[in-house]
């Protein structure tokens, strides 16, 4: 495991023991609210990656992300993350053709725009199930269509890296050229950041997050970029191991990834400033997200071993 910089947390973010308390019980909620998920889509969280500490390491990230939240406003968000997870394993290591993931795709954009098939793929299933989770929300229907964009860019993004992957793979006379680092973290949505997000605040409804959507994705695709970074620095030997893509595969100094990361991490700061005035909930928990995974990633990993 490559050491991830550390990133010192704001003022605002330092729980007192109380507060860590409540939301150790809120992870415990969310934990066990996520178990039952799997239990009820065991054909979806298969092979050993997807162990019990994954699903209590989602848990934790999101109730330390928004500790003053209840179980019921998170349980979404939640479900949102363990799904990512489920896509990101189908999509880059079950499906053996670009058919495959095509198809997939298909099934989950149809869910999200409202179709219900008995021959649904188990992860269309599940998004099915956030959706319709989402749908009773407030205010959803106007943030369904931000939703479903980030979706697309979600698939688009998984499918553009799965690319590069398979060139990285491939012998080195037919391999075409790799990514730069700067098209490689342009291509930050495979995170899935926004989309959890946005998932968050459609399912909140309150004004101060609808009111300031856009300027909340613009500082939550920064937040992306961060967390693509940070995950990379610290699970670069996991990577080679799995044959996944890397921030440090694609530059010969890998000072040119933390000099990076500490750029996107100064845009961050810059994005959210504004709106711990306007938002300040909705900025702590941008900010967090950033804090929590480096943190995270000093010592640990989500994924459980191939």
């Amino acid at each position: 495991m490559t050491p991830t910089p550390h990133v010192p947390l704001a003022a605002g973010d330092a729980l007192t023991a109380a507060e860590q308390g409540r939301a150790c019980a809120l992870a415990v909620s969310l934990e066990r609210d996520l178990h039952e998920v799997v239990s009820h889509h065991q054909d979806l969280f298969v092979g050993r990656p997807f162990d019990p500490a994954l699903v209590s390491g989602i848990a934790m990230s999101v109730a330390f992300t928004a500790p003053e939240c209840t179980f019921e406003q998170l349980r979404p968000t939640a479900r949102t993350v363990l799904w990512v997870f489920a896509a990101d394993w189908h999509v880059d290591y079950l499906a053996q053709t670009e058919r495959d993931v095509s198809a997939l795709v298909a099934g989950c954009l149809a869910v999200a725009d409202g179709s219900r098939r008995d021959d649904e793929h188990p992860l269309a299933r599940l998004l099915a199930d956030i959706r319709d989770e989402l749908a009773v929300a407030p205010g959803f229907a106007a943030v369904y269509p931000m939703w479903r964009e980030e979706l697309g860019r979600v698939f688009a993004a998984m499918a553009l890296e799965l690319r590069w992957k398979t060139t990285h793979e491939a012998p080195p006379a037919s391999r075409r050229s790799a990514p730069t680092l700067d098209e490689y973290l342009a291509n930050a949505d495979n995170v899935a950041g926004v989309l959890v997000s946005v998932t968050h605040w459609a399912h909140l409804a309150d004004p101060d997050s609808l009111d300031h959507l856009d300027d909340l994705r613009a500082a939550s695709r920064a937040v992306q970029r961060a967390i693509r970074l940070i995950n990379d620095l610290a699970t670069y030997r996991r990577d080679l191991q799995w044959g996944d893509l890397n921030a440090l595969m694609l530059v010969s100094d890998s000072t040119e990834v933390t000099t990076r990361l500490a750029a996107v991490i100064e845009a961050c700061h810059d994005l959210i400033r504004p709106l711990e005035t306007t938002c300040p909930r909705q900025a702590a928990f941008l900010r967090r997200q950033v804090t929590f995974t480096s943190g995270f990633y000093q010592l640990s990993d989500f994924w459980g071993n191939l």
